[in-house]
């Protein structure tokens, strides 16, 4: 029964793979019913703070090579006459949505439960968690600065193949 059920969730996440903008909604809408219920009923910001120190390392697999330089040196191209290899992350977009949509879930069911409500002074948590998201992100952007490396497929020169019916001497 277990399998089954395994089987049939694994076939859902597979058919929604291709679909991007729909999960991230989906996410957005999870991330804003929880943000609501953690803000209305004014507690559990330990379970939230703990939420957004595994994103944050989530962020940090999402935004860093597979393949770090800094261990095993340099792998982009230095000069024009070295071989391109793309940008490979060490967490995929699939997985990182995933997990993420997974965390927010958990995190929300766990607002359920009176014994996670640990009374902490929030002002507190936040200021930690803004300076180390700050610090670890000067740390993130200063290796792919030092390495040469840009995460992000938008701005970049796309290049596409021949186009069918381009010319050649099939065309009439």
């Amino acid at each position: 029964m277990q399998h089954a059920i395994g089987r049939k969730w694994q076939h859902w996440l597979d058919l929604s793979a291709p679909h991007t903008a729909p999960r991230w909604a989906v996410s957005a809408v999870i991330v804003l019913i929880y943000g609501l219920r953690v803000y209305l009923i004014n507690g559990w910001y330990i379970i939230t703070y703990g939420l957004g120190i595994y994103i944050l390392n989530l962020l940090i697999g999402f935004l860093s090579p597979q393949m770090d330089p800094e261990i095993e040196g340099p792998t982009l191209p230095t000069s024009r006459d070295d071989e391109f290899r793309p940008f490979i992350r060490r967490l995929p977009e699939f997985k990182f949505w995933y997990s993420l949509t997974k965390a927010f879930c958990v995190a929300f069911c766990l607002t359920f439960f009176s014994i996670f409500n640990i009374p902490v002074f929030w002002p507190i948590l936040l200021m930690y968690f803004i300076a180390l998201f700050v610090l670890t992100m000067k740390r993130q952007i200063k290796h792919m600065i030092k390495y040469r490396y840009v995460p992000f497929s938008f701005g970049k020169t796309r290049y596409k193949g021949k186009e069918e019916g381009s010319g050649g001497k099939d065309d009439k």
